[in-house]
């Protein structure tokens, strides 16, 4: 199984999505297909998120059961943790300090 979420994604990256995944929530795309197939998806989702962001997440054999990456510009970042794959939060502009 794998989920993909978009955000500010153009509509013609959501319609190519709607093609290959079922969209269950606005911007939320689910499906179960091949490694390949996933890998291509997420090419299609690489050159088309223009100014939006993405995140992709999927069943895998890893002690969390499922692995993730994500795409463009957003407060949640990937963090590697002694191989476990968590998640960090970066300051929101209004809690950056001065300079």
């Amino acid at each position: 199984m794998m989920v993909i979420v978009v955000e500010n994604a153009p509509p013609r990256l959501r319609e190519r999505l709607a093609v290959w995944l079922l969209e269950i929530r606005a911007g939320v795309y689910v499906g179960d297909y091949s490694v390949k197939v996933r890998e291509m998806i997420w090419n299609t989702v690489e050159n088309g998120i223009e100014d939006g962001n993405a995140v992709m997440a999927w069943s895998a054999r890893s002690e969390a059961g499922f692995e993730f990456r994500t795409l463009g510009n957003n407060r949640r970042i990937p963090v590697d943790f002694d191989g476990l794959a968590l998640v960090s939060f970066l300051p929101q502009e209004d809690e950056l300090p001065s300079v």
